[in-house]
């Protein structure tokens, strides 16, 4: 190992690396060479936790985990691997949740750096928070095909985690997914929807029965038309087909069940489900006639047209050809065989109060998706696509690349030594890219540690934001699960009014269980309202300020804003001088040039700062040192500043590299000549003969 050699680590780092305690939080693809590395390196006591088990499809980049591990626990695995290069390592491994109530902030205090190889971001903002309330440095890593990065993350010196904005996981209107898909992706959230709707937890949002109160439809279909469709009430009920619900129904009463109970009643038959789905249903959407005066129709298609009766008992060849775009007659195929494998696990479940949860690396599941978005593409002459793109598409996949993954992991274990070494400067975050850049740089490192966001609302003094919300429309449940939980990523959130003993939410069961129904405007949370919101676990405080509004039909209830200064109207623009009032100014200025006034440019350097308005080719001004390396300065409103004498091009921004500061004068020219180019002086100044003028100002760049 590195640290037991001498000379190969310099020795108070070879003595740091020996007594220091580090945890590795995912054991996947970055975590298992983060691991590797760190045992190579020397390190002694590590601690690895992950949840997850070893799958089929990690062993191609996962290269601790062999086949006969397949089924068991990363962390004990990669546990097991390790130990195989450094058998007096001491290691332990949690098969676990890092979520887990046993893994408070004093758990995180015990290790003088910790590194993060996660792959979801509700796991890595917990995180952040515990290493922020913990102290303990963060190396965060984490990579997307051939892309990576590695940064610290480190209390009240770096920004964290969630201190710039992550981009919104992409969604899409009901209407959109229900009504009139036109992209593949449609398709695929359709079928997803679908399985949740007959073997998963089933959610209000996710129908796939057609939506008649769709805003395009504008009239809706003839009434008994709505006999057609399933939860054509848009609550995923299910109309039976039977003689005796005819019956009730010419007396005014239709009895509904939800798709689910329809399905177990239908013994999952694969026929009467296709036909409800592809071809009863879509005959329904045809009978909304406003939707297609300007979209093409679909076409419906049935079962007995695809499959001949009995053909569907064997599994065919092509369903394991997954780089092959199934032809319809193949889905429908495909269809009748996941359907039955998921209906007997799905049954098996639901004995002992359990579900199915769609995972793309569960066969049938992914093969009852993949069948079920092509024939909907196909009855929308939408492109369809094989089972292996529908599996990046549906599990927003990007294939994991083995290279950047080492790249990585070793970027991250060179960061722990400059950690170990209190070498903050050194531990500027780091870019792996595909191709390199103006400089030939694979790794692009930052020009600076970035420092922490004021309006973050997690590392901030004092966490604040505002939440715009329709106080009227939104239950208290939905605060807490959408918003506290899922978008705040709290685990166990309190929440009182401020100022008040009003408990509005308790982390303890059933204590206010009562106001789950009720809209926040029956609790008096209206526009305003200042909530106090505690997570005893994360050891986090956060302020809400409600700001009331009302949506409309397919917005969403809530938007979380970070910075208050984003709901404050644009400010107007500066009124434009009118032709009359630019000939008197230029009259006024001739007067002012006949009476001796502003004769000439202005060489002093008491002249007041020149206003500077960045051009439309955003250029910026680069002073080059003797060595060759660029400094990049970026013209701001009102400088005026000073500098050592430099020569001066004139570049773009993607060419400029910063790596020092300087300082320029920027002098302006007269009144008289203010249309002409700003001209600009530049002298060295001795500390001795640096005096500033009171009429002058001086802004440092940083």
């Amino acid at each position: 190992m590195a640290a037991a050699i001498d000379g190969v680590l310099p020795g108070t780092l070879q003595e740091l690396v020996k007594k220091s305690k580090v945890l590795v939080v995912g054991a996947g693809g970055i975590g298992c060479e983060v691991l590797k590395n760190l045992v190579l390196s020397g390190f002694h006591d590590i601690e690895i936790i992950d949840l997850d088990t070893i799958d089929l499809s990690n062993l191609n980049r996962q290269f601790l985990f062999h086949r006969e591990h397949v089924g068991k626990s990363k962390a004990r695995v990669a546990r097991e691997s390790a130990l195989s290069f450094n058998p007096d390592a001491k290691i332990i491994a949690h098969h676990d949740s890092v979520t887990a109530s046993q893994y408070g902030v004093s758990f995180f205090q015990k290790f003088d750096v910790i590194l993060s190889a996660l792959d979801n971001r509700a796991a890595r903002n917990h995180v952040n928070r515990m290493c922020l309330n913990a102290e303990v440095p963060l190396i965060e890593s984490g990579t997307s095909g051939y892309n990576g990065q590695v940064e610290l993350i480190k209390r009240g010196l770096t920004q964290c985690y969630e201190c710039t904005p992550k981009e919104k996981q992409r969604t899409f209107p009901g209407c959109t997914i229900r009504n009139t898909p036109s992209e593949p992706i449609h398709c695929i959230v359709w079928a997803k929807h679908l399985f949740n709707q007959l073997f998963g937890e089933s959610v209000d949002d996710e129908d796939i029965s057609p939506d008649a109160a769709d805003p395009d439809a504008q009239g809706p279909p003839q009434e008994g038309d709505a006999d057609a469709a399933v939860g054509g009430d848009g609550d995923g009920d299910a109309k039976k087909p039977s003689e005796a619900e005819e019956e009730d129904a010419t007396n005014g009463n239709v009895v509904r069940i939800n798709t689910r109970q329809w399905a177990k009643d239908c013994d999952y038959d694969a026929g009467q489900l296709f036909n409800k789905f592809f071809d009863e249903d879509i005959n329904y959407l045809l009978k909304m006639s406003h939707l297609w005066t300007s979209r093409k129709p679909p076409v419906p298609v049935s079962w007995d047209t695809l499959v001949p009766e009995g053909t569907t008992d064997v599994q065919p060849e092509f369903a394991r050809q997954h780089h092959k775009v199934w032809t319809v007659e193949e889905c429908a195929h495909v269809f009748a065989n996941a359907l039955k494998d998921l209906a007997a696990a799905f049954l098996k479940q639901e004995a002992e109060g359990e579900t199915l949860a769609w995972d793309k690396d569960d066969q049938p599941a992914m093969d009852f998706v993949a069948a079920c978005a092509n024939v909907r593409s196909y009855i929308f002459n939408i492109e369809r696509k094989s089972r292996f793109e529908i599996k990046s598409m549906a599990g927003n996949i990007i294939p994991a690349i083995a290279t950047t993954n080492a790249i990585t992991a070793g970027i991250s274990v060179l960061r722990v030594f400059n950690v170990l070494q209190a070498k903050w400067e050194q531990c500027k975050a780091v870019y792996a890219r595909l191709r390199p850049n103006a400089r030939g740089q694979f790794l692009v490192p930052d020009a600076l540690l970035a420092g922490p966001n004021p309006n973050c609302y997690v590392c901030a003094l004092d966490p604040a934001i505002t939440l715009r919300i329709d106080t009227k429309r939104v239950h208290m449940k939905e605060l807490r699960d959408d918003v506290l939980i899922k978008t705040l990523n709290m685990l166990h959130p309190d929440v009182n009014m401020m100022g008040t003993a009003t408990i509005l939410l308790s982390s303890e069961e059933d204590e206010t269980t009562e106001n789950d129904s009720k809209l926040l405007h029956e609790l008096n949370v209206v526009d305003g309202t200042i909530l106090s919101c505690d997570d005893f676990h994360q050891n986090y405080n956060l302020s809400i300020i409600i700001s009331h509004f009302n949506a409309e039909r397919d917005d969403p209830l809530f938007e979380v804003v970070a910075d208050a200064k984003q709901l404050q109207p644009t400010k107007e623009q500066p009124k434009k001088e009118t032709a009359e009032e630019e000939a008197d100014k230029a009259k006024e200025e001739r007067k002012r040039s006949a009476n001796g006034a502003d004769d000439g440019p202005s060489t002093s350097k008491r002249s007041r700062p020149t206003e500077i308005e960045d051009d439309d080719d955003d250029d910026c001004l680069v002073i080059e040192e003797d060595n060759d390396e660029d400094v990049m300065i970026v013209a701001t409103d009102n400088l005026s500043v000073e500098s050592t004498p430099k020569t001066a091009i004139k570049r773009k921004p993607s060419e400029a590299m910063e790596e020092e500061e300087d300082i320029t004068e920027i002098l302006d020219s007269s009144d008289e000549d203010a249309a002409g180019p700003t001209k600009c002086k530049r002298s060295k100044i001795e500390p001795s003969d640096l005096k500033i003028d009171p009429l002058m100002e001086v802004i440092n760049i940083d």
